[in-house]
Order: C-alpha cells, then structure tokens, then sequence
C-alpha cells in the first residue's frame, strides 16, 4: 500500500507541479502526518523532492526531473484505453495524434499488460449523442478548439435564442455534451458558454490572453449545469400519475426532476398516487406531460391545469372530425394506413 501511495505522490507532482500536503492527503486518504513520512520517504530514495514555505507552499520536483512510465497497475493500463474517445479526437483534429498516443503507450507497456489494453480498446465504445440523435459537426470547432489550446481570444457572431450578436471571448474550455459541443469562455471577466453550432462567424485574434489562475473547467460546468437545471424548473407542480404513468416518469424526467420530486408511498383505490415536482414554464410543462398521454393528471398549479384541458379540448375536436384528407376522397398513406 505505501509503495502505491509513493509512486502516487509522485506522479501527482509530476503531473502538477505544486501541490500542498493537504491535497496530497485528500488524495491519497490519509493524515497530512502521513504524507510528511512520505515525502521523507522519497527524499531519503533520492528523489529531489522539496518544500515551499508560506500561505502558498507545498512540494515540487526539481525542475527538469521526470520518472519513466511504470508501475501501472494492470486496471490502470487498461483504463488508459478508455479516454481514447477516437471520435471527439477526431472532430477536434487530433484522431492521428491519439492513435499515435496510444500505440507508443502499448509499446511502452509490459507484455502482460498489452493483452488487457488491446481488448479495453477492442470491447468498449463511446457514442456520446443521444439515442435518435445526431452528433454535431460545428463549423469552426477545430478554429475554437486552437484558440483555446494557444490562449488567443476569438471575435464571432453567434446565434442565441432571441437574436444574433457580436462578441469577443477569451475561449477557456471545450465541452462535449450529448453529441453537442460547448465553449466556456471568459467576457468582461465573466465565464458564459456557448454553443458551437450557433457560431455563424468566428475570427481568431493575434494577440494572446492570460487565463485566470483560479478557474476550474469541470468545476464550472458542473455548477453551470446545475444552475440551469434549477433556473428551467423554479415552479412547482402537483400531479396524478397511474401505475403506468410511474413508470413513464422514470424513463421521461431527468435526474434532477426524479431527484427533487416527492411521490406518495400510497396509491387510492385504482393504483394513481400524487406527486409534486418542479416545472419550467407553462408551455414547457404542457410539453412534458403530455408524453404521459392519459395516465397523467395536472391538478396545480390552476394554469397548468387549464392549459393541459385546452389542449386536450383543441386534440378532442381535431380527432373527432373526419380527416381533410379522407373528406377530399384521396388515399390514405400508405405508411399511415399500414
């Protein structure tokens, strides 16, 4: 276990360069104290480890000093195959670059653990879109994508929701989400994403911008994502679901609703229980539940209530009348009547 934890640490400064012994020991799990004998540790097998003192000290390496690539664990060699995603790569222009990658790291790697690696590659895929969906192909992705790896600020007209607009952004990010890809770039100071596809023009900048020190890419994106979830769903709403509509909930909300909703324990006497969970706008509400078809029932808030009852009112006197098609004496389609 601590010949592990050795080499962890020493890689981790390697990789970093400056770490403290407080995130050394979150790392690892163990006592600060504990890291302290091991730093000892090392320093004592010849490895020119030091210390900085002050509010912003830790431990590096001696500039220049690298270990070669060993001790990988057989579940690590093969878990180095799983972040190959060739079709990301791909897209952002570097699908030779990660092939190349990986064979020097199989060639690098002990014989008894090539067999484990090669059939990691082999057996396991990521098809990031979701189902029925098509990844996008954004135009300028592989401009964006060299404008963050070189830090050099970008001027594009983008496409939002309500109109386009001009903006100059210091790209800090790619994100690929659902088959979609996102830039997270800094305006003003401020980090705001957008969403490549909707780049209608984009100029690369000459001069170079300084990233801010502090900013943490998945950190942000996770929060952002959250902050979305909550600002698309601020209101609640009181529902019936039937037993199949139960089920229906579990396959059409998403996480964040399944996990903020409250569903009774008891049923009344046709197997419906009652449920509160939160909704977006009116509309968006009316859009999601009518996925359930019959076996929802919106109850409150009274709007919801009364926009689900017109549309099923406008559904009702569309159905009920012979179709325009049929009264005009043409054939049905085929595909339709089949």
């Amino acid at each position: 276990m601590r010949a592990s934890r050795l080499l962890s640490i020493l890689t981790t400064l390697q990789a970093r360069g400056h770490v403290t012994a407080t995130a050394l020991a979150e790392d690892c799990e163990v006592s600060v104290r504990t890291i302290y004998r091991d730093i000892d540790a090392l320093s004592a097998a010849g490895v020119p480890v030091y210390s900085e003192r002050g509010s912003e000290g830790g431990y590096r390496l001696l500039d220049g000093y690298r270990t070669r690539l060993n001790g990988l664990s057989a579940k690590e060699a093969e878990a180095l195959f799983m972040i190959g995603l060739s079709g990301p790569a791909a897209d952002l222009g570097l699908g030779p670059a990660m092939m190349a990658a990986q064979n020097k790291l199989l060639s690098a790697m002990p014989a008894q653990f090539r067999t484990g690696a090669e059939q990691m590659r082999a057996r396991f895929h990521l098809d990031a879109p979701a189902w029925f969906a098509q990844a996008e192909q954004p135009a300028h992705l592989s401009l964006v994508a060299g404008a963050v790896w070189e830090q050099h600020p970008i001027r594009i007209r983008y496409r939002s929701w309500k109109a386009e607009k001009n903006r100059t952004v210091e790209p800090l990010g790619l994100v690929l989400k659902g088959g979609a890809w996102y830039l997270v770039g800094q305006v003003d100071g401020d980090a705001r994403t957008y969403r490549i596809a909707r780049i209608l023009d984009l100029e690369v900048l000459e001069q170079r911008f300084e990233r801010p020190a502090p900013f943490d890419l998945e950190a942000y994106w996770r929060a952002a994502t959250l902050r979305l979830e909550a600002d698309l769903h601020r209101n609640p709403a009181t529902i019936r679901l039937s037993p199949w509509g139960m089920k229906m909930f579990e396959m059409f909300t998403s996480p964040f609703v399944r996990a903020a909703a409250r569903i009774e324990s008891e049923a009344d006497a046709e197997g419906w229980r009652m449920a509160t969970m939160p909704i977006g706008s009116i509309r968006q509400a009316c859009i999601d539940l009518l996925r359930f078809g019959p076996d929802a029932e919106a109850l409150e808030p009274p709007e919801l209530r009364a926009a689900m009852a017109q549309i099923a009112a406008g559904l009702s006197t569309l159905y009920e009348r012979p179709s325009a098609v049929v009264a005009e004496g043409r054939p049905r389609d085929k595909a339709v009547a089949a």
